[in-house]
């Protein structure tokens, strides 16, 4: 009995959840490696080996040149590479890429992919509306995503057969030769992706609904052993100054404070300075020696803007467990924690969800479409059966 309701809960979620979740699972495995096409149009677009005697521009010249009245760069980066961009940040609200030798302001690589890889993390995460109604489809892709969760733990147990034998077991194990038709094959694929990938796509979903419910988030946390943090809570502020104190620090160049944080860590990929207030009394940087998706390979360091001197060293290892699960749980769900691997694995993941939900809804078309036919005969047959009721009394009658 117990079965039978969670296989009716299952089939239900399921038809209620899946063209959402087949529209998530078909964008996943687009964006699956996006880091790296994009890393190899920047590479192909914005690095240039300098010539001999070219040295880079003062940081503070780059952010002269690169700031206007549209854009305000809050942080600048350098890749360990002297043929790379300085590239300025201004938050969220986008990036800036300039020569470091002249100051030039380069183009952008691939407007075009640049846009097709938003347009499909728009459609991945609120059906790519912008303004009041993506609040709304955010909780349509957040509700049929928990559901999705709950199709995949549930499915593991229906994945169950209820005889166990070899002949049982290898039509859920493996694709079957014998699955000719669409009905078997529907049946086949649906158990044996659903099987060989359930626990990277449970990774997948549950990391999700990390991102669309507070209470989730508040789980990662109390998990770890400890109290969640509260949204919109400062920080400590170090680079912004003290609002108290509005005395302006005679701070180091730019450059100098960037010398000092490069030769903290020597296989450094990207240096990123945090452009400090004029009152701040330090500079925060962060090194990252991963591919920017590896939580443990990136680090924080805050230096005296002074003098240079270290004030703190963050490694990843001396967060707290809950930050440190956090941050895994934001790149867990693109697999990029794992490097090209995991990547690869939550590319399968998606595909997965994409096969599970076709054949899904085909089963559940199939069987939908039996049961009207059963019901149409059945209520032949009992019109049949009155009718000729009807014709004896009528005979009897006579």
């Amino acid at each position: 009995m117990f079965r039978k309701i969670l296989f009716w809960i299952h089939l239900s979620a399921g038809v209620l959840s899946g063209l959402v979740v087949l529209m998530m699972s078909v964008t996943g495995v687009i964006l699956t490696y996006e880091r790296q096409i994009l890393a190899w149009q920047e590479e192909n677009a914005y690095f240039n080996e300098p010539a001999n005697d070219q040295t880079r521009l003062p940081v503070e010249q780059l952010l002269t040149n690169g700031n206007d009245e549209e854009f305000t760069a809050s942080s600048v980066a350098y890749y360990n590479d002297p043929a790379s961009p300085a590239i300025l940040r201004a938050g969220r609200s986008g990036s800036r890429y300039l020569n470091p030798y002249t100051g030039e302001i380069l183009p952008p690589a691939s407007e075009t992919l640049d846009n097709f890889f938003s347009a499909v993390t728009g459609w991945h995460r609120w059906f790519n509306i912008s303004g009041d109604g993506r609040g709304t489809a955010r909780d349509i892709t957040g509700a049929a995503n928990l559901m999705f969760l709950f199709l995949v733990i549930s499915g593991l147990y229906l994945w169950l057969p209820n005889i166990y034998n070899w002949n049982t077991m290898k039509l859920r194990l493996w694709f079957h030769p014998n699955a000719k038709t669409s009905a078997a094959r529907d049946f086949n694929w649906h158990h044996v992706w659903g099987f060989w990938l359930a626990i990277p796509l449970a990774v997948v979903v549950a990391t999700a609904t990390v991102f669309n419910y507070s209470w989730a988030n508040n789980l990662v946390y109390q998990l770890a052993g400890e109290e969640p943090p509260q949204r919109g809570g400062g920080g400590s502020g170090g680079n912004r100054g003290s609002e108290a104190d509005s005395t302006i620090v005679q701070q180091l160049a730019y450059d100098d404070l960037m010398a000092v944080a490069a030769t903290h860590l020597d296989d450094w990929r990207m240096l990123t300075m945090t452009i400090p207030a004029a009152t701040a009394e330090t500079v925060s940087f962060s090194i990252d020696q991963g591919n920017g998706g590896e939580p443990q390979k990136r680090h924080t360091l805050v230096l005296d803007a002074r003098n240079g001197e270290v004030s703190a060293w963050q490694p990843f290892s001396s967060q707290s467990p809950g930050r440190q699960a956090r941050s895994w749980v934001r790149f867990l769900h693109t697999g990029e924690a794992l490097g090209l691997f995991g990547q690869t694995l939550a590319g399968l993941a998606s595909f997965a969800g994409v096969i599970l939900v076709w054949t899904g809804l085909a089963l559940c078309y199939r069987r939908f479409r039996k049961w009207l036919k059963r019901t149409f005969r059945n209520s032949s047959s009992a019109q049949d059966e009155a009718s000729s009721l009807n014709t004896v009394a009528t005979d009897s009658q006579g």
